[in-house]
């Protein structure tokens, strides 16, 4: 018997999007490949899942609930970092923590071979371990960030200057809940991972830093992939993609500083302004934190701003269907934050990136980005803030003019690569977890439970 067709997988991210969607597409590939997968989370996440599963997929993933503790400050429909208040996070947190005792009952009752778990929760694999059940770590961030974290001195070929290093240091430091900081917790997560690490990534972006985040962590880095969600047709008929469909191939951008950040009122003017100056059609998807009650996109752009565009500009206020504008022909460029998430897309898509970085990891990942040739960073005056005409600089280098091809031309090699690569990469993990579940004599008989 195939000793994959005996293995269950319990599957546990933490409560944001960004973390939850590719655990998910990680979930699609090893059901595909005769795992039995429990995938955990709260029912407010779960509920908006379950769409994304088709009748296929939900023979073999089992949404499991996990119960966080009910707090004054923390209704059920914030047990989810979308829409979280930020004040609200360190609560989270505390809660999730609190559900630790939940979780082990659910390892109980399931008994799988393995739990996948995400970096914000070192209970997860202490409860494995009381139970024998091996542990494995998965990070969907990249490998140069690990590398960087982990790792007193500049990485080659990568030009992040030290205040950028410390910033992020200096992040998970002074983020802390149950008087345990996000590092205390990273630190753990790393150091609880049976012999492997599962990252978000794949060797022709970040080969070398793969092999370093290896030797400073002492265990194999496994990379999965982009782990992209499929674009489907159910959005042929949406207003915004009917609206590319009347535009020149690879002529438009698409602007988007994703979910959870939004953009202040003077980052907002400029990049309306850079927009207008670059005369290139564009997309923006423009969201507002909901204590703000916009009552249209209009209200909060320059005075005459959408008229003056007129059909050159399309401005779409919180939401747009992200995956099917980046696979449309006419997309030419994205303008991104440069979340890690955004990153996989655009490449796996073959969309360049015009790199607008603004907290966190995304420095570095644009810094990523510009290194291997799929984009160009947009630079910040001597103070930090954003300029119009070098942000309308950027977008014209990227999509209008000859010095923007070879960009092109790498990010669309890239993508190739990757899709060519992609069953390679998910064979050599699921060839990882069989063997770690054989030497730690986890894999039985067992079949999933009911």
């Amino acid at each position: 018997m195939d000793v994959r067709s005996s293995m269950k997988v319990v599957l546990l991210p933490w409560l944001a999007h960004g973390h939850i969607s590719p655990f998910l597409e990680l979930a699609k590939k090893l059901s595909r490949r005769n795992f039995y997968i429990y995938f955990c989370s709260t029912p407010v996440n779960l509920s908006s899942i379950k769409g994304k599963l088709t009748e296929e997929d939900s023979l073999s993933i089992e949404l499991v609930e996990i119960h966080l503790p009910s707090l004054p400050d923390l209704p059920p429909h914030y047990q989810t970092t979308n829409g979280l208040p930020p004040h609200l996070m360190p609560t989270l947190k505390k809660a999730f923590d609190m559900a630790s005792p939940g979780f082990a009952d659910i390892l109980t009752t399931l008994n799988p071979d393995l739990i996948i778990y995400d970096i914000l929760q070192p209970w997860a694999p202490v409860a494995a371990s009381s139970q024998n059940i091996p542990a494995v770590l998965f990070l969907s961030t990249g490998a140069t960030l690990l590398s960087v974290l982990l790792q007193e001195q500049p990485i080659t070929g990568i030009p992040l200057q030290d205040s950028e290093r410390i910033k992020m240091l200096n992040h998970l430091a002074d983020s802390s809940a149950n008087e345990i900081t996000d590092e205390a917790r990273a630190a753990q997560c790393l150091k609880l991972s049976s012999n492997i690490i599962l990252m978000r990534t794949f060797r022709d972006l970040e080969g070398k830093h793969i092999d370093q985040a290896s030797c400073l962590t002492q265990k194999k880095v496994v990379p999965v992939g982009p782990l992209v969600q499929h674009t489907t047709d159910e959005f042929e008929k949406e207003e915004i993609i009917e609206w590319l469909d009347k535009k020149e191939e690879s002529s438009t951008v698409l602007v988007s500083f994703g979910s959870e950040y939004f953009l202040s009122k003077e980052e907002m003017e400029e990049m309306a302004h850079a927009l207008e100056l670059s005369t290139v059609s564009f997309i923006w998807v423009l969201r507002f934190p909901q204590r703000d009650k916009i009552a249209s996109v209009e209200e909060a752009l320059p005075e005459g701003f959408l008229s003056r565009v007129g059909e050159r500009g399309k401005v779409v206020k919180d939401w747009a269907p992200q995956r099917e504008i980046l696979n449309h022909s006419s997309t030419g460029g994205f303008v991104s934050h440069c979340g890690w998430s955004s990153v996989m897309e655009s490449l796996k898509f073959g969309v360049p990136i015009v790199a607008i970085p603004m907290h966190l990891d995304q420095p570095l990942n644009a810094k990523v980005v510009e290194s291997v040739g799929v984009g160009v960073e947009v630079k910040r005056d001597e103070n930090g803030r954003l300029d119009r005409e070098e942000i309308a600089k950027v977008i014209k280098q990227v999509v209008v003019e000859k010095s923007g091809e070879n960009v092109s031309r790498k990010v669309r090699e890239m993508s190739e690569s990757m899709r060519k690569q992609a069953e390679e990469e998910i064979a050599e993990v699921v060839e990882e977890l069989v063997q770690l579940c054989k030497g730690d004599g986890a894999v039985s008989s067992k079949s999933p439970t009911p």
